[in-house]
C-alpha cells in the first residue's frame, strides 16, 4: 500500500509556488508518486477530497487505474452540497481572501486549538459520530490537521470546491466500490447514491449511522467490504510478496502520518 501525502501535509514539503494546488496538480503527483515506486497500474482508495483526486486521476491516467475505491466523498463542488446546502459555498468567497491574505489572524486558533480536547469535542459535537469513533483514533487527524498551513488549506478547499468530474463518471470502465457514510453532513448519502448510479457497474456500501468519518467509525466493516470486493473483482487481495522486513519497516515509517 502506497500512501501519499498532499502538498504541504504530512510529510510533504510546503511547495515554493503555492498556485499549484489544484486537483489536476494533486492528481499528477500521485503518478509521480506511483513512479517512484515503481507501481505501474493499482485500486485507488480516496476519502473526502480524495474522491475528486482519483476521479481525476482515472480521467488522466486510465491506463494505470485497476479499481476505484471513492470514499465519504463528493465528485465535485463540496461546498454546494455541504449539510445539504449551498450556504457555505456562498460565504466561502468572503472568507478566502482574508484567510489567504492575512492567514496569521486563524492561525494561532487553527494550530494551537485544533488539536486539543476542545477540538475533539467541537467534532463530536457536529459531525463526528462519538458513539463509534475513538479518541486514539480521531485525535491523530486534528494533530495532522493542524499542521498544514492555513493558506495551503484553504486554497485546497477553494480549487476543490471548482472541480467536478461528473461528467466523466460514465466513462469509468473499472471496478468501482462506493462507500457512504449514513450521516455524512459533509458529503450527503445522495451524492454516493449519484456516484452509484453514474458509473457502471458500481456498488454502494452504506456505513450504518456513519458520518464523514465512517472508516474510524466502523472500520471492520469497511475492511471486510473492500476484501470481499477484491477476490470478487481480482481473484485475491493485491499483496506486495517480495518486499523484504526491512524494506517493509522503512514504508511503513515513510508512511505512518497523514
Amino acid at each position: 500500500m502506497v500512501h501519499m501525502h498532499y502538498r504541504g501535509h504530512g510529510r510533504s514539503q510546503i511547495p515554493e509556488d503555492q498556485g499549484n494546488l489544484t486537483i489536476q496538480d494533486i492528481a499528477r503527483d500521485l503518478a509521480a508518486v506511483l513512479d517512484d515506486d515503481g507501481v505501474g497500474q493499482g485500486i485507488l482508495i480516496g476519502h473526502s477530497m480524495g474522491v475528486q483526486v482519483i476521479f481525476e486521476f482515472a480521467k488522466m491516467f486510465p491506463d494505470r487505474v485497476a479499481g476505484l475505491i471513492p470514499m465519504c466523498g463528493s465528485y465535485g463542488r463540496p461546498l454546494t452540497t455541504f449539510n445539504g446546502s449551498d450556504l457555505l459555498d456562498k460565504i466561502f468567497p468572503l472568507l478566502y481572501y482574508p484567510l489567504v491574505l492575512a492567514p496569521w489572524t486563524m492561525t494561532p486558533v487553527w494550530k494551537y486549538l485544533t488539536p486539543t480536547e476542545l477540538g475533539y469535542f467541537v467534532a463530536k459535537m457536529t459531525e463526528v459520530n462519538r458513539h463509534l469513533v475513538k479518541r486514539e483514533d480521531f485525535m491523530p487527524y486534528l494533530e495532522d490537521i493542524s499542521t498544514v498551513p492555513v493558506r495551503i488549506f484553504v486554497k485546497m478547499l477553494d480549487h476543490a470546491a471548482r472541480h467536478t468530474a461528473e461528467n466523466d463518471l460514465p466513462d469509468l470502465r473499472v471496478p468501482t466500490l462506493i462507500i457512504a457514510g449514513e450521516h455524512d453532513g459533509f458529503t450527503p448519502g445522495w451524492l454516493s447514491e449519484r456516484m452509484r448510479d453514474l458509473i457502471p457497474g458500481a456498488e454502494l456500501l452504506v456505513i450504518p449511522k456513519g458520518t464523514h468519518t465512517a472508516p474510524l467509525e466502523m472500520p471492520d466493516l469497511i475492511n471486510l467490504r473492500i476484501e470481499k470486493w477484491l477476490w470478487q473483482h481480482f481473484g485475491q487481495p493485491m499483496l506486495v510478496e517480495n518486499a523484504s522486513a526491512e524494506s517493509r519497516r522503512d514504508e511503513n515509517a515513510r508512511f505512518e502520518s497523514a
